[in-house]
């Protein structure tokens, strides 16, 4: 059994305890929030939560003996602090994304999970998925890999606040913004699948704030050698395109990077002239017969079990080389 404390008391933290809850390994043993009063409201409509203790203390939490893994679900330049404070307590730390406002912070967090031989892992749901997964595990078939391209566009409630000139957590101008948000979906499992680029070059559109410029939809070029990279990203408008990676002896595709409940692969068909059948697609993986989120505590879990501090599919080197990308994207990309 896994007794967690969780911070963070927002949307991000229901939807995640959905999945936490399919797994019988996983117990609530805390809460922690600004307000015993919000700390309390969770506990109350998550049901895997019933019986927690309240706490308003990241400190004190993380000083309870009966708490053995922290989830940290509070907003993005909190998550240093907080995962930093459960590792030096002896607490194993599954971090929501990305792991760190900035590779510097990234780079302390990994530092200290080292020194203190506890686990660390990023909550990318996205190459935890079996659909991805199973994705992965063809990527030979259909090498070599020429073009990789993802999109995770949807349209935002808050930009719709943000339009009224309430700036909330998710457009936090400095803390938050699209490409933390939503870009981070795209990117990561690209990163996952074929290491850091040798080239990046981005755009990200800007909105004002009355707490300065907010990035909400962009897109950035990524090269390698052999290969590129194509990602776009919004919280301003939706898009349905798949994410696909084509290959010059066929192509993969995944419906959604965020939540791929459908894997396929094409084959490459023999050259015609255009007019020829085109090659049938033949669906991979399981589906996704779990709750999305159930993915990322069962693989936390099974860490823990095997006495292992690191994920291969969610590794620290993928965290940290995400992290270094965005850096370089929010800090040289055009901005619109």
């Amino acid at each position: 059994m896994v007794r967690f404390g969780i911070t963070g008391t927002g949307r991000i933290s229901d939807w995640v305890l959905k999945g936490a809850a399919q797994d019988p390994r996983i117990k609530i043993d805390a809460v922690c929030s600004r307000t015993a009063g919000a700390a309390e409201a969770f506990i109350a409509r998550n049901p895997l939560a019933a019986g927690a203790k309240v706490y308003t203390s990241v400190e004190e939490m993380v000083a309870d003996p009966q708490v053995d893994a922290v989830y940290v679900g509070t907003p993005n330049h909190t998550h240093c602090l907080y995962t930093i404070a459960a590792l030096k307590a002896g607490k194993h730390v599954l971090c929501e994304k990305p792991l760190a406002l900035n590779a510097e912070e990234g780079r302390q967090m990994v530092q200290a999970a080292r020194k203190n031989g506890c686990l660390l892992m990023e909550a990318m749901v996205s190459t935890l998925n079996p659909n991805f997964i199973a994705a992965a595990s063809r990527i030979s078939e259909i090498a070599p890999v020429r073009q990789y391209s993802s999109y995770f566009c949807q349209y935002s409630s808050k930009f719709e606040a943000l339009k009224r000139g309430e700036v909330g957590t998710a457009f936090k101008p400095g803390t938050a913004g699209a490409l933390r948000d939503v870009g981070v979906y795209t990117l990561y499992p690209l990163v996952a699948l074929f290491g850091k680029p040798s080239s990046v070059e981005g755009k990200l559109s800007t909105w004002q704030t009355p707490e300065g410029e907010t990035d909400v939809y962009g897109t950035a070029y990524l090269g390698y050698d052999g290969m590129d990279a194509t990602l776009t990203w919004s919280k301003t408008f939706d898009s349905f395109q798949p994410t696909e990676i084509a290959g010059e002896n066929g192509n993969l595709i995944l419906d959604e990077i965020h939540i791929a409940r459908k894997a396929e692969i094409v084959p490459h068909a023999a050259p015609t002239s255009g007019l020829g059948p085109k090659p049938g697609r033949t669906v991979i993986g399981e589906g996704l017969p779990y709750n999305e989120y159930y993915y990322e505590f069962k693989e936390f879990a099974d860490l823990i079990d095997q006495g292992k501090t690191e994920s291969y599919h969610n590794s620290l080197e993928t965290s940290l080389s995400v992290l270094e990308i965005i850096d370089r994207l929010l800090s040289n990309a055009l901005y619109l």
